[in-house]
């Protein structure tokens, strides 16, 4: 009697099969920051609960095709990239839901709301992290349609451009980090301790989603340079 596993049978397809469905939850999972956001700023809990529950259901799908992946993925197969390439993406990737998953948590418990003055830098910070994990995703996207098509010249030029873009957009939210942290700096007086501390702590983790998505790129632009 043969055995189906549908995951298993992802790979028969295609090695990054898996991997990108792991990284659409991650993303839709960082889509539901902004709007998160949004309603913490409304003081709308309500809503901002909900979205919590959006976020904590994804992470938990990213954590299941995390461990599917790690489980079918066989010892040996003829891939353009090593098997160890494959499970650090995956940890890699697996991050971003999980610090997206913290962000919503932590601010939720606590019922945090920035500040007015961080109002507006805050929405362009979150869209900016939020926009290098859909790139990262488009990335990796962009590579498993080449190498299934068999443009494998054309993967190396095609992933320079993409990380490029990644690193400028990573780059973009460092320098709105720096900003944001400098501007609750000059407002640390007027409000309690214990909000500034967490504060800095949510402006790290936002920060933190840019960093995890490009890292991603990175892998996947050494993956491609073999």
């Amino acid at each position: 009697m043969v055995t189906s596993n549908p995951f298993s049978a992802m790979f028969g397809r295609s090695p990054f099969q898996p991997l990108l469905a792991h990284i659409v939850k991650a993303n839709e999972c960082a889509d539901q920051l902004l709007p998160f956001f949004e309603a913490t700023l409304a003081g709308d809990w309500e809503s901002a609960g909900q979205l919590r529950e959006n976020v904590t259901r994804l992470e938990h799908d990213a954590d299941v095709l995390k461990t599917e992946l790690r489980l079918n993925l066989p010892n040996t197969m003829f891939l353009p990239v090593s098997r160890s390439d494959l499970l650090d993406l995956i940890s890699v990737q697996d991050k971003i839901a999980n610090k997206v998953r913290d962000i919503t948590g932590i601010m939720l418990g606590r019922k945090m709301t920035v500040p007015s003055e961080l109002a507006d830098p805050m929405r362009d910070y979150i869209r900016t992290s939020v926009a290098c994990v859909a790139q990262a995703r488009q990335a990796l996207e962009e590579l498993k349609d080449l190498l299934e098509s068999g443009f494998g010249r054309n993967v190396s030029d095609v992933m320079q451009n993409m990380i490029r873009e990644l690193h400028t957009l990573e780059h973009e939210a460092d320098g709105q980090q720096v900003a944001i942290r400098r501007q609750l700096f000059s407002l640390e007086s007027e409000l309690p301790p214990v909000d500034v501390v967490f504060l800095y702590q949510i402006i790290d983790w936002v920060g933190e989603l840019s960093d995890r998505a490009e890292r991603v790129g990175s892998r996947l632009q050494i993956m491609t340079a073999n």
